[in-house]
Protein backbone atom coordinates (compact mmCIF):
# COMPACT_ATOMS: atom_id res chain seq x y z
CA UNK A 1 0.00 0.00 0.00
CA UNK A 2 1.20 3.46 -0.83
CA UNK A 3 2.55 5.53 2.25
CA UNK A 4 0.32 8.38 1.50
CA UNK A 5 -2.44 6.46 2.56
CA UNK A 6 -1.07 5.91 5.84
CA UNK A 7 -0.79 10.02 6.49
CA UNK A 8 -4.09 12.09 8.50
CA UNK A 9 -3.96 14.71 5.85
CA UNK A 10 -4.45 12.37 2.81
CA UNK A 11 -7.79 10.82 5.38
CA UNK A 12 -9.12 14.22 5.87
CA UNK A 13 -8.62 15.17 2.22
CA UNK A 14 -10.95 11.75 1.82
CA UNK A 15 -13.60 12.67 3.89
CA UNK A 16 -13.84 16.51 2.89
CA UNK A 17 -14.60 14.22 -0.58
CA UNK A 18 -17.37 12.34 0.82
CA UNK A 19 -19.07 15.42 2.75
CA UNK A 20 -18.63 17.68 -0.42
CA UNK A 21 -20.32 14.15 -2.65
CA UNK A 22 -22.94 14.52 0.31
CA UNK A 23 -23.84 17.88 0.28
CA UNK A 24 -24.05 18.26 -3.25
CA UNK A 25 -26.25 16.01 -3.51
CA UNK A 26 -28.90 18.00 -1.65
CA UNK A 27 -28.49 20.45 -4.22
CA UNK A 28 -28.41 18.73 -7.76
CA UNK A 29 -31.78 19.69 -8.20
CA UNK A 30 -31.36 23.69 -8.33
CA UNK A 31 -30.15 25.34 -11.86
CA UNK A 32 -27.51 27.10 -9.94
CA UNK A 33 -26.33 23.96 -7.69
CA UNK A 34 -25.35 22.11 -10.67
CA UNK A 35 -22.67 24.32 -11.83
CA UNK A 36 -21.28 24.71 -8.20
CA UNK A 37 -21.68 21.58 -7.43
CA UNK A 38 -19.21 20.25 -9.97
CA UNK A 39 -16.55 22.69 -9.16
CA UNK A 40 -16.74 21.73 -5.69
CA UNK A 41 -16.60 18.10 -6.10
CA UNK A 42 -13.54 18.96 -8.82
CA UNK A 43 -11.68 20.69 -5.79
CA UNK A 44 -12.53 18.09 -3.08
CA UNK A 45 -11.20 15.78 -5.58
CA UNK A 46 -8.04 17.55 -6.36
CA UNK A 47 -6.86 18.04 -2.18
CA UNK A 48 -6.23 13.67 -1.81
CA UNK A 49 -5.21 13.32 -5.81
CA UNK A 50 -2.61 16.42 -5.34
CA UNK A 51 -1.37 14.92 -1.95
CA UNK A 52 -0.70 11.44 -3.51
CA UNK A 53 1.42 13.19 -5.99
CA UNK A 54 3.23 15.10 -3.57
CA UNK A 55 3.82 11.96 -1.66
CA UNK A 56 4.85 9.98 -5.14
CA UNK A 57 7.31 12.63 -5.89
CA UNK A 58 10.16 13.23 -2.99
CA UNK A 59 11.74 16.29 -4.51
CA UNK A 60 10.61 19.62 -2.15
CA UNK A 61 10.02 21.58 -5.15
CA UNK A 62 7.45 19.21 -6.65
CA UNK A 63 6.15 18.91 -3.64
CA UNK A 64 5.84 22.74 -2.36
CA UNK A 65 4.13 23.07 -6.31
CA UNK A 66 1.70 20.46 -5.05
CA UNK A 67 1.00 22.02 -1.91
CA UNK A 68 -0.04 25.18 -3.26
CA UNK A 69 -2.75 23.54 -5.64
CA UNK A 70 -3.82 22.00 -2.49
CA UNK A 71 -4.42 25.10 -0.90
CA UNK A 72 -5.80 26.75 -3.75
CA UNK A 73 -8.26 24.43 -4.30
CA UNK A 74 -9.35 24.23 -0.34
CA UNK A 75 -9.45 27.77 -0.13
CA UNK A 76 -11.73 27.76 -3.49
CA UNK A 77 -13.86 24.74 -2.19
CA UNK A 78 -14.52 27.06 0.78
CA UNK A 79 -15.38 30.46 -1.25
CA UNK A 80 -17.80 28.16 -3.39
CA UNK A 81 -19.21 26.83 -0.19
CA UNK A 82 -20.10 30.48 0.82
CA UNK A 83 -21.58 31.20 -2.45
CA UNK A 84 -24.08 27.93 -1.61
CA UNK A 85 -24.74 29.29 1.99
CA UNK A 86 -25.72 32.55 0.86
CA UNK A 87 -27.86 31.26 -2.10
CA UNK A 88 -29.19 28.86 0.41
CA UNK A 89 -29.06 25.87 -1.30
CA UNK A 90 -28.52 23.86 1.64
CA UNK A 91 -29.23 24.29 5.37
CA UNK A 92 -26.35 26.24 7.05
CA UNK A 93 -25.33 23.30 9.41
CA UNK A 94 -24.07 21.43 6.40
CA UNK A 95 -22.16 24.17 5.40
CA UNK A 96 -20.36 25.07 8.65
CA UNK A 97 -19.52 21.25 9.03
CA UNK A 98 -17.55 20.98 6.03
CA UNK A 99 -16.08 24.61 7.63
CA UNK A 100 -14.99 22.86 10.19
CA UNK A 101 -13.68 19.95 7.99
CA UNK A 102 -11.79 22.22 5.92
CA UNK A 103 -10.38 24.22 8.89
CA UNK A 104 -9.11 21.26 10.80
CA UNK A 105 -7.54 19.91 6.91
CA UNK A 106 -5.52 23.36 7.15
CA UNK A 107 -4.41 22.35 10.58
CA UNK A 108 -3.08 18.71 8.94
CA UNK A 109 -2.05 20.44 5.73
CA UNK A 110 0.61 22.88 7.42
CA UNK A 111 1.93 20.21 9.45
CA UNK A 112 2.77 18.13 6.65
CA UNK A 113 4.06 20.93 4.43
CA UNK A 114 6.65 21.82 7.70
CA UNK A 115 7.78 18.12 7.20
CA UNK A 116 8.57 18.38 3.49
CA UNK A 117 12.89 18.29 3.78
CA UNK A 118 14.07 21.34 1.72
CA UNK A 119 17.37 19.60 1.54
CA UNK A 120 16.07 17.41 -0.98
CA UNK A 121 15.61 19.30 -4.31
CA UNK A 122 16.89 20.08 -7.54
CA UNK A 123 17.80 23.30 -9.60
CA UNK A 124 15.58 23.72 -12.63
CA UNK A 125 15.02 26.72 -14.59
CA UNK A 126 11.52 28.10 -12.55
CA UNK A 127 13.55 28.60 -9.47
CA UNK A 128 12.90 31.58 -7.94
CA UNK A 129 16.04 31.45 -5.92
CA UNK A 130 17.58 33.37 -8.96
CA UNK A 131 16.02 36.45 -8.94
Amino acid sequence: MAKYRNLEVFHKGMEIVELTNAIVDCFNDHSEGKMIGELMLENAHMIPAKIANAEGGDLYTHRLDMATLIKLSARELGNQLNLVKHLELIDKDYVNLLHVELDEFRELFLAWVASFDHTNDVADDWSFRSF
